[in-house]
């Protein structure tokens, strides 16, 4: 490819991605279901405008970066503080079962020989991309309902948050499997010497920061090196602890939410991600998925991928909340609200794929899986709150 064959292929891919994003959004799919409808349209399965370069691939990593940073600074400490043991106990729950449920419905599906088989990562990692929450759906259907502030709706927000925390460290143990020779002392060894350097490094960075937020509110030198803090611990995390680059990104972001000016460190991040590199990182999703090796069987895979993600995801967090006295239909509510999955999936299969774990074939029944739980939550919540008094609501604010 030519040095400004690259211009041609990021306008087609700005273009399309948010003319189907903005499409899917008017008919309330999330937009990055059309971004990823996009790059299969425009990728090599269909039209075969654009190739997936190396110099996509580079850019859609730095769009997976930003996009953790961007989750790290969303987190209210706050809020995790206030729930805590509740919260925390569900989040365990909702990583657990589906877990479990997706490496035994891979099993089961295609057969594992031995556990120390290449094919049994691949099984614990199919149950690891189902352990993925995404709740910003549920916080808008929560918000037009008027219980986003009630007490399910608190701890469904600080659950989601800390399911994605646990998420994220299940997927640094997993990839650090792939390699036979890795063994588990080494790999949580590794993982809390890297915890515990980000706890000195994150109070460190904490401090600096809030004497140069008291010193330059409000001025671009301060995103301009939360940005800088962002690279530099996903740096670190990768290349001297062995641990997941988007670990480090989110952990920035996380010694960086309270501060004075974490939403304005957002809203600039958002603007790079929104206008250039979020499309091209949703977009590479599209471009990789080979509907070529799509058969019949995958398929059938897809379909039963998506169930057993909802089930697992609804069980785990409803029997969980219902043992922390939780009534029926509020648990019911709680493991309805935590089944929506997004970008942390999205994520999560994009850096298994970066690092041989799974076949581009599997992100097919991925995006399938957003696409129903994105449909389906909202229908849902509606229908479970429609029978608590709307006064419990404002009780609980």
């Amino acid at each position: 490819m030519e040095t400004y064959d690259i211009f041609k292929s990021l306008a087609i891919i700005i273009i399309f991605a948010k003319l189907l994003g903005i499409g899917a959004r008017r008919i309330h799919i999330p937009q990055v279901v059309g971004e990823i409808i996009a790059g299969l349209l425009i990728g090599p399965s269909l039209l075969g405008w654009v190739d997936n370069t190396p110099f996509i691939s580079q850019m859609a990593e730095i769009g997976v970066i930003l996009l953790m940073f961007s989750a790290g600074l969303g987190t209210d400490i706050k809020e995790l503080r206030k729930t805590g043991p509740i919260a925390f106990a569900i989040a365990c729950a909702g990583v657990f079962v589906p877990l479990v449920c997706g490496t035994v419905y891979f099993m089961l599906f295609y057969g594992i020989e031995s556990l120390s088989s290449p094919k049994f990562i691949e099984a614990v990692f199919v149950g690891t991309i189902m352990t993925a929450t995404s709740v910003s759906i549920t916080v808008e259907t929560l918000k037009e309902l008027g219980f986003l502030k009630s007490k399910v709706g608190t701890t469904i927000m600080a659950a989601a948050i800390i399911d994605d925390v646990i998420g994220i460290i299940v997927l640094t143990f997993v990839i650090s499997f792939r390699d036979p020779e890795v063994k588990i002392g080494n790999v949580c060894f590794q993982t809390l010497m890297f915890f515990i350097f980000s706890i000195g490094m994150g109070f460190v960075t904490y401090k600096l920061f809030q004497i140069i937020d008291k010193k330059y509110p409000h001025t671009r030198r301060i995103p301009i090196a939360g940005l800088a803090l962002c690279f530099a611990m996903a740096y670190i995390a990768e290349k001297l602890f062995g641990i997941a680059d988007i670990t480090g990104a989110y952990v920035a972001g996380i010694i960086l939410c309270s501060i004075s000016d974490s939403d304005y460190i957002a809203r600039k991040m958002d603007i790079n991600s929104y206008m250039l590199f979020g499309p091209i990182f949703f977009a590479s999703i599209g471009l990789k998925t080979d509907l070529a090796d799509f058969s019949l069987s995958m398929l059938w895979f897809s379909i039963g991928f998506v169930l057993v993600a909802l089930l697992a995801k609804i069980i785990g967090c409803m029997l969980m909340a219902k043992i922390c006295r939780f009534n029926i239909h509020e648990s019911l509510i709680c493991g309805v609200g935590m089944m929506t999955r997004g970008e942390v999936a999205l994520i999560v299969s994009q850096k298994g794929l970066s690092v041989g774990l799974i076949s581009p074939v599997y992100f097919s029944a991925v995006i399938l899986l957003i696409l129903v739980s994105s449909i389906a939550t909202p229908v849902l919540l509606k229908l479970l709150f429609a029978k608590i008094p709307k006064e419990e609501a404002a009780i609980e604010e």
